[in-house]
């Protein structure tokens, strides 16, 4: 059953996907019919469950569920994932998908980029020591007050030179 974010308990579990642009505001409004629609049927062996979605920066999808009571199962995340997919067509965009990194800079503007050649992007200057990138370790909706992290605080801090 869908429960407005913010009345979730800080326990919640979340997933973070990142979407490779931002949403416009037509589309965010789209998002959260489908998934207001979804998390009301959303469930685990077949109990509901108190569940909601948040999006962030235009960008980043968060899902949460209070498994206070019951918890999410296999079965019911990959339900979330088709769901995500089906999002993925219509909007024609990339949400799923695991090989990726968010940063921000100090403008506070986010871009997702792929995860592959992160060497490279940091000797190229494209990933830079002044960029902050989301945490690798996030697994309770009261992650996502330290949602950011410097990047030379990251795991990312071995790619940079001494």
């Amino acid at each position: 059953m869908f429960i407005p974010f913010e009345q979730l308990p800080d326990s919640s579990r979340i997933w973070l996907y990142a979407s490779s642009r931002n949403f416009t505001t037509e589309e965010e409004e789209l998002i959260r019919k489908v998934l207001v629609d979804f998390c009301n049927v959303w469930n685990s062996h077949g109990k509901s469950m108190p569940t909601s979605f948040e999006i962030l920066h235009h960008q980043l999808l968060v899902f949460a569920v209070d498994q206070s009571e019951l918890g999410a199962s296999g079965c019911s995340i990959d339900s979330s994932v088709r769901a995500l997919r089906e999002l993925e067509i219509r909007l024609n965009t990339n949400l799923v998908d695991q090989g990726k990194i968010t940063i921000r800079n100090k403008e506070g503007k986010v871009r997702v980029v792929s995860a592959l050649g992160i060497k490279s992007k940091i000797n190229e200057g494209e990933i830079t020591a002044e960029l902050e990138v989301v945490r690798a370790s996030l697994h309770t909706k009261a992650d996502l007050q330290q949602l950011w992290e410097p990047v030379l605080n990251s795991w990312m801090n071995k790619y940079f030179p001494n």
